[in-house]
């Protein structure tokens, strides 16, 4: 098996895991893509995705940024790139990915970037495991 170009990130399992579930399930992944997740979305993405960005950036992650991104951008959309994102970001957020959809909504409620980046994931992935 070829390593990817993000095998050695802490959250690379979790990358796969996303890269995996929007293959199987592209419908998933664009319906995630709803009002309330555009909502969320916009009402922090300027943040999120600049902090995102600037913790990305370096030169350990600049290749598995590249490489994952494209990935996702070539199977769906939004959804799968903002948690691709928050998990090359921050290598402390995976475990946002299994909490209940009510936690997630308060931590977006107080500007937690990781939240709203991870959320329709969060979403797609309990719906589909």
């Amino acid at each position: 098996m070829t390593a990817t170009a993000w095998a050695h990130l802490p959250n690379a399992v979790h990358i796969d895991r996303i890269l995996a579930s929007l293959k199987a399930h592209p419908d998933k992944w664009e319906a995630a893509r709803g009002p309330a997740w555009s909502a969320a979305w916009d009402a922090g993405r300027t943040a999120a995705r600049g902090t995102a960005w600037t913790e990305a950036w370096d030169a350990a992650r600049t290749a598995a940024w590249d490489a994952a991104w494209t990935e996702a951008w070539d199977a769906a959309r939004t959804a799968a790139r903002g948690a691709i994102t928050a998990l090359i970001a921050w290598d402390d957020c995976a475990y946002m990915l299994e909490l209940p959809e009510d936690t997630l909504k308060v931590l977006r409620a107080v500007g937690n970037e990781q939240a709203l980046l991870l959320s329709a994931a969060a979403k797609v992935l309990r719906e589909t495991s």
